[in-house]
C-alpha cells in the first residue's frame, strides 16, 4: 500500500471538477489491476467524517496517472474494503503509539 499526499482531479459528465486526496493506492494480484481509494478535499461533515471512494486504474506506461473505471464486481468491492479496514486500522494504532 502507497501513502502519501497527492491529489487527483475528477470531472463528472457536465465537465464539473473536483479535487480529491488520494488516502492511498495498491495492486491486486487476484484482480490485476491497481486501485486508489480517495475523498473529496473539504468534504468532510461536522464530525469530521469523510466520504470514502475507490476506483479501479491502469497506470499510463507514460509516467501520467492514467484513466479511472468502476469498481464492477461484489469481490472486488469485498477486497478494497478489506484493504480499506486494515489501512484505518493501522492509521488507529500509529496515533496511539
Amino acid at each position: 500500500m502507497e501513502n502519501g499526499e497527492k491529489h487527483i482531479t475528477l470531472v463528472d459528465e457536465n465537465g464539473n471538477e473536483t479535487l480529491c486526496e488520494i488516502l492511498f493506492t495498491f495492486d491486486s494480484e487476484e484482480f490485476k489491476k491497481s486501485y486508489v481509494v480517495y475523498y473529496p478535499v473539504g468534504s468532510e461533515d461536522e464530525e469530521g467524517e469523510i466520504e470514502i471512494h475507490a476506483s479501479s486504474f491502469t497506470p499510463a506506461e507514460d509516467g501520467t496517472d492514467g484513466e479511472l473505471q468502476p469498481i464492477e464486481t461484489d469481490e472486488e468491492w469485498d477486497m478494497v474494503e478489506e484493504m480499506i479496514n486494515t489501512f484505518f486500522d493501522e492509521e488507529e494504532e500509529g496515533e496511539e503509539e
